[in-house]
């Protein structure tokens, strides 16, 4: 199984815990909720360590290069991101409604028929600092390896991103696919499989349409101010896109999208700076993912939506995600602070979370990279060139 890429993985971690908890007595569930439980606590100990390790490097590089281009490209990267989960905000707060049904997934405890099974013991696994705590610091330790170009803070830190790398893709994303199980065949047993199941596809859908939606504006824009075909460019983009479908890595994907810009005519000097940098800090298309899951989420279990308590959340995606490791479900794992202090996520609704967003995690990855090109674009015009008509000819 573990030669199955992720999502096979998934897919058949969520069919497998749908059968056991249709069949499967309480006692069997029972030690699914309690590898949850534990697991769960692990991974809200772990928060705090994944927002200093990925944060704290990333604005660090952010504060090294070329200067007034660097800042620009950063920029753009941020507004198109913060417009991205705007969009997939009023979205679905339109559409949403029109197939979930509010509340549906809130547990009656005076029921307990159709409550979860409970686990057999806990074991409390206390973060060594608040959510928050690790925010300030990685800002202040990012902030100020990029003021003093030191090299002793920067090199531990990227040693520590290195380490918690490792502990996501050796540790929890192996484990994943068991604790996904888990919640399933929790709700299976409860009775509320058909309802996520069902949430499951129609968000699915919801999110790729954005996608394509958010990726038609961002070459729609490159395109005017360069005076070249939107779709020409973005048919030219098309093997980045599915490229970054199989690996699920913005990083992994860099050689094919930088090859792709520059048969859009892009000047390789610029591409070559944009596409990398754009790799780690342009996230549209994980952000309208998380932005989508998460007020699926929120809408099943009967919480208060208001464009206040989501734009903020917005806002501070733009920043955790910054230099998201290269492994799949780096994002939401960026992100998981954020949905706890900000959305009010308990550990059962994290989990959650975690299935739905790494279920299309690959598609978010590809409209990343995909948009990675149309910003290279646009750079390209402000940096004085034109697109190099002959490669656009041949294409």
């Amino acid at each position: 199984m573990k030669k199955l890429g992720l999502l096979p993985r998934l897919l058949i971690a969520i069919a497998l815990g749908i059968l056991l908890g249709m069949i499967s007595p309480e006692g069997v569930i029972r030690v699914f909720a309690t590898f949850n439980g534990i697991f769960g606590n692990f991974l809200g100990f772990a928060i705090p360590l994944i927002i200093v390790g990925f944060v704290t490097p990333g604005i660090g590089e952010l504060g090294t290069g070329a200067g007034k281009l660097l800042a620009i490209t950063a920029g753009i990267a941020y507004i198109s991101t913060i417009v991205s989960g705007s969009v997939a905000f009023i979205a679905n707060t339109a559409i949403l409604p029109t197939f979930l049904k509010a509340g549906s997934l809130a547990i009656d405890a005076a029921n307990p028929e159709e409550g979860l099974a409970q686990a057999f013991f806990t074991i409390n696994m206390p973060p060594i600092m608040g959510v928050m705590t690790a925010l300030l610091i990685a800002f202040t330790l990012g902030l100020g390896i990029a003021t003093i170009k030191g090299d002793t803070i920067k090199k531990f830190m990227n040693e520590f991103q290195s380490i918690i790398e490792k502990l996501i893709s050796n540790i929890i994303i192996p484990l994943l696919p068991l604790h996904i199980m888990g919640i399933f065949a929790n709700m299976s047993f409860a009775g509320q499989v058909a309802t996520i199941m069902s949430v499951f596809f129609k968000v699915f859908v919801l999110i790729i349409l954005l996608h394509i939606a958010i990726i038609i504006t961002q070459y729609f824009i490159a395109g005017t101010l360069t005076g070249a075909n939107p779709f020409v460019l973005i048919k030219n983009m098309i093997p980045a896109y599915f490229t970054a479908i199989g690996t699920q890595s913005s990083a992994a994907t860099i050689p094919v999208t930088l090859q792709k810009t520059k048969d859009n005519g892009v000047n390789e000097g610029v591409a070559d700076f944009v596409v990398p940098l754009c790799a780690t800090i342009h996230l549209s298309g994980s952000t309208i993912t998380l932005v989508s899951c998460a007020m699926a989420v929120m809408m099943l279990n009967g919480m208060s939506i208001s464009f206040t308590a989501v734009f903020p959340f917005i806002l501070m995606l733009g920043v955790t995600m910054v230099a998201a490791p290269g492994v799949p479900g780096g994002a939401v794992m960026a992100a998981l602070g954020l949905l706890e202090t900000m959305l009010g996520f308990t550990p059962t609704l994290t989990s959650l979370m975690i299935a739905l967003y790494l279920a299309q995690d690959s598609f978010g990855t590809a409209c990343n990279v995909t948009g990675d090109g149309a910003i290279a674009i646009i750079m390209n015009k402000i940096s004085g060139h034109k697109l190099n008509e002959k490669k656009e000819a041949n294409n």
